[in-house]
C-alpha cells in the first residue's frame, strides 16, 4: 500500500501531491490493478489533513480512470501507467543509480544533477528520441 508524504513548502496543492504520488507509484509498478489505496481516514490520520482533500484527490484519480471507489470496500487501482516491463524497469533503475553515484562522485550536487538531466531530456525530445 502506498504511504503518502507531503511537501508543505512545495507550492503544489495537497490534493495534487497525493494525485502525483499515486501516478508515480503506478508508473514504477509500486501500485498495480486491484491494489487498494488507503482510506481517507487512514490518510487523514497519517498526514493530519482535511478529509475533503483526500476525497478530492481520489475523485481526480477516478475522473482520470485510474481508480474506482467501491462503496464499503475502498478505492482500488484500475490500471497502471507503467509501459515498461518490470525487468527493464529494474535494469534501467540500476543503470540510473550507477550514473547518479558517478555524478555525485564527480562533485555534482542534486541541483546540478537535476539541471543536467533536464538538459539531456530536452535535447532528446528535440531530437525525437523521447
Amino acid at each position: 500500500m502506498i504511504g503518502f508524504q507531503l511537501a508543505p513548502r512545495s507550492g503544489v496543492p495537497t490534493y495534487l501531491q497525493l494525485v502525483n504520488q499515486v501516478k508515480h507509484a503506478l508508473r514504477l509498478g509500486q501500485l498495480r490493478p486491484g491494489d487498494r489505496l488507503p482510506t481517507a481516514a487512514e490518510v487523514v490520520a497519517a498526514l493530519a489533513i482535511n478529509p475533503n482533500t483526500v476525497l478530492k484527490a481520489y475523485r481526480e484519480l477516478e475522473r482520470e480512470g485510474l481508480v474506482a471507489a467501491r462503496p464499503g470496500e475502498g478505492t482500488f487501482v484500475l490500471r497502471t501507467l507503467g509501459r515498461v516491463r518490470a525487468a527493464d524497469r529494474v535494469r534501467l533503475g540500476r543503470q540510473l543509480d550507477g550514473w547518479l553515484r558517478a555524478a555525485r562522485a564527480a562533485g555534482l550536487d542534486w541541483e546540478d544533477v537535476d539541471a543536467l538531466f533536464e538538459a539531456a531530456r530536452r535535447d532528446a525530445e528535440q531530437e525525437g528520441v523521447a
